[in-house]
Protein backbone atom coordinates (compact mmCIF):
# COMPACT_ATOMS: atom_id res chain seq x y z
CA UNK A 1 0.00 0.00 0.00
CA UNK A 2 2.83 2.44 1.06
CA UNK A 3 4.29 1.70 -2.51
CA UNK A 4 0.96 2.62 -4.10
CA UNK A 5 1.10 5.62 -2.28
CA UNK A 6 4.24 7.08 -3.43
CA UNK A 7 3.92 6.32 -7.00
CA UNK A 8 0.51 7.93 -6.78
CA UNK A 9 2.56 10.82 -5.29
CA UNK A 10 5.33 10.59 -7.79
CA UNK A 11 3.00 10.75 -10.53
CA UNK A 12 0.74 13.88 -9.13
CA UNK A 13 4.03 15.56 -9.00
CA UNK A 14 5.13 14.75 -12.54
CA UNK A 15 1.54 15.70 -13.56
CA UNK A 16 2.04 19.11 -11.94
CA UNK A 17 5.42 19.72 -13.70
CA UNK A 18 4.00 18.82 -17.37
CA UNK A 19 0.89 20.86 -16.77
CA UNK A 20 3.14 23.73 -15.46
CA UNK A 21 5.40 23.22 -18.47
CA UNK A 22 2.89 23.52 -21.05
CA UNK A 23 0.76 26.17 -19.39
CA UNK A 24 4.37 28.63 -19.54
CA UNK A 25 4.26 27.65 -23.40
CA UNK A 26 0.56 29.41 -23.59
CA UNK A 27 0.37 32.76 -25.11
CA UNK A 28 -2.41 34.57 -23.54
CA UNK A 29 -5.84 32.56 -24.77
CA UNK A 30 -3.51 30.98 -27.27
CA UNK A 31 -2.83 27.32 -26.49
CA UNK A 32 1.40 25.65 -27.52
CA UNK A 33 1.29 24.01 -30.48
CA UNK A 34 3.77 21.29 -30.74
CA UNK A 35 6.87 23.20 -32.27
CA UNK A 36 6.83 24.54 -28.88
CA UNK A 37 7.59 21.87 -27.00
CA UNK A 38 10.98 20.67 -26.56
CA UNK A 39 11.99 16.92 -26.12
CA UNK A 40 14.91 17.93 -24.05
CA UNK A 41 13.09 19.62 -21.59
CA UNK A 42 11.07 16.62 -20.68
CA UNK A 43 13.38 14.04 -20.54
CA UNK A 44 12.17 11.79 -17.40
CA UNK A 45 8.80 11.86 -18.78
CA UNK A 46 10.10 10.58 -22.56
CA UNK A 47 9.20 7.21 -21.45
CA UNK A 48 5.14 7.87 -20.75
CA UNK A 49 4.71 10.68 -22.89
CA UNK A 50 2.72 10.49 -26.59
CA UNK A 51 1.76 12.92 -29.12
CA UNK A 52 -1.92 11.86 -30.13
CA UNK A 53 -2.79 13.44 -33.97
CA UNK A 54 -6.30 14.91 -34.11
CA UNK A 55 -7.79 14.60 -37.79
CA UNK A 56 -11.04 16.04 -38.31
CA UNK A 57 -14.29 15.73 -40.55
CA UNK A 58 -14.56 12.26 -39.15
CA UNK A 59 -13.06 13.58 -36.01
CA UNK A 60 -10.05 10.63 -34.83
CA UNK A 61 -7.54 10.50 -32.86
CA UNK A 62 -4.10 8.24 -34.40
CA UNK A 63 -0.60 7.80 -31.81
CA UNK A 64 1.77 9.69 -33.39
CA UNK A 65 4.24 8.94 -31.14
CA UNK A 66 4.15 6.70 -28.20
CA UNK A 67 7.09 6.48 -24.96
CA UNK A 68 9.15 3.14 -24.72
CA UNK A 69 7.47 2.66 -21.45
CA UNK A 70 3.78 2.27 -22.87
CA UNK A 71 4.96 -0.81 -24.51
CA UNK A 72 4.97 -2.61 -21.50
CA UNK A 73 1.92 -1.56 -20.59
CA UNK A 74 0.38 -2.32 -23.71
CA UNK A 75 2.27 -5.18 -24.46
CA UNK A 76 2.26 -3.65 -28.15
CA UNK A 77 3.50 -1.28 -30.14
CA UNK A 78 1.34 1.51 -30.05
CA UNK A 79 3.00 3.98 -32.37
CA UNK A 80 1.00 5.32 -35.53
CA UNK A 81 -2.23 3.54 -34.38
CA UNK A 82 -5.35 4.32 -33.95
CA UNK A 83 -7.60 4.20 -30.90
CA UNK A 84 -9.44 1.45 -32.56
CA UNK A 85 -6.02 -0.55 -33.28
CA UNK A 86 -5.09 -0.10 -29.85
CA UNK A 87 -8.21 -0.85 -27.81
CA UNK A 88 -11.23 -2.88 -27.37
CA UNK A 89 -14.59 -1.56 -28.70
CA UNK A 90 -15.52 0.15 -25.03
CA UNK A 91 -11.86 1.39 -24.16
CA UNK A 92 -12.02 3.30 -27.60
CA UNK A 93 -14.93 4.60 -26.75
CA UNK A 94 -14.00 5.61 -23.62
CA UNK A 95 -10.51 7.86 -24.94
CA UNK A 96 -12.58 8.96 -28.13
CA UNK A 97 -15.08 10.62 -25.75
CA UNK A 98 -12.02 11.87 -23.33
CA UNK A 99 -10.01 13.70 -26.21
CA UNK A 100 -13.36 14.82 -27.89
CA UNK A 101 -13.83 16.79 -24.60
CA UNK A 102 -10.41 18.35 -24.82
CA UNK A 103 -10.75 19.30 -28.85
CA UNK A 104 -13.79 20.81 -28.40
CA UNK A 105 -13.10 22.61 -24.83
CA UNK A 106 -8.85 22.96 -25.86
CA UNK A 107 -8.92 22.22 -21.79
CA UNK A 108 -6.61 19.74 -20.70
CA UNK A 109 -8.05 17.16 -18.39
CA UNK A 110 -6.77 14.29 -16.31
CA UNK A 111 -8.28 11.02 -14.92
CA UNK A 112 -7.65 7.35 -13.95
CA UNK A 113 -7.91 4.54 -16.45
CA UNK A 114 -7.97 0.78 -15.40
CA UNK A 115 -5.94 -1.67 -17.62
CA UNK A 116 -8.67 -4.39 -16.66
CA UNK A 117 -9.62 -4.51 -20.24
CA UNK A 118 -6.16 -6.11 -21.02
CA UNK A 119 -6.49 -8.43 -17.88
CA UNK A 120 -4.06 -6.10 -16.02
CA UNK A 121 -6.75 -5.28 -13.70
CA UNK A 122 -3.29 -4.39 -11.12
CA UNK A 123 -2.19 -1.56 -13.25
CA UNK A 124 -3.88 1.70 -13.59
CA UNK A 125 -2.96 4.45 -15.70
CA UNK A 126 -3.30 8.25 -13.82
CA UNK A 127 -3.19 10.10 -17.43
CA UNK A 128 -3.32 13.62 -18.59
CA UNK A 129 -3.95 15.05 -21.75
CA UNK A 130 -2.70 19.00 -23.00
CA UNK A 131 -3.91 20.23 -26.00
CA UNK A 132 -1.59 21.49 -28.58
CA UNK A 133 -2.75 23.51 -31.61
CA UNK A 134 -0.32 25.05 -34.89
CA UNK A 135 -2.34 28.16 -35.13
CA UNK A 136 -2.88 28.65 -31.43
CA UNK A 137 -6.55 28.08 -31.91
CA UNK A 138 -7.81 24.72 -32.84
CA UNK A 139 -6.79 21.56 -31.45
CA UNK A 140 -4.78 19.22 -33.90
CA UNK A 141 -2.31 16.85 -31.55
CA UNK A 142 -2.75 16.20 -27.83
CA UNK A 143 0.24 15.67 -25.53
CA UNK A 144 0.00 12.56 -23.03
CA UNK A 145 1.43 11.55 -20.26
CA UNK A 146 0.68 8.25 -18.37
CA UNK A 147 1.95 7.39 -15.14
CA UNK A 148 1.98 3.62 -14.72
CA UNK A 149 0.63 2.26 -10.80
CA UNK A 150 0.83 -1.05 -9.85
CA UNK A 151 3.42 -2.52 -12.70
CA UNK A 152 6.50 -4.18 -11.31
CA UNK A 153 9.35 -1.96 -12.09
CA UNK A 154 11.41 -4.66 -13.75
CA UNK A 155 8.79 -5.02 -16.09
CA UNK A 156 8.77 -1.48 -17.24
CA UNK A 157 11.36 -0.07 -20.21
CA UNK A 158 11.88 3.84 -19.67
CA UNK A 159 14.22 4.34 -22.18
CA UNK A 160 12.92 6.64 -24.68
CA UNK A 161 10.01 7.94 -27.36
CA UNK A 162 9.46 6.33 -31.06
CA UNK A 163 7.98 8.41 -33.85
CA UNK A 164 5.99 6.67 -36.20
Amino acid sequence: MATQIGASAAAARAHQELFAYWAGLKRGPKLPGRSDIRPEDLKALLPTLSLIDVKSDPLEFRLRLAGTGLYSVYGQEITGRTLRDVYTAPEAEYWETELTKIVHDRRPAVGVHSMAWRSAAHISILWLRLPLATNGVDVDMILGFDAVIGMKPETQHHTGIRAA
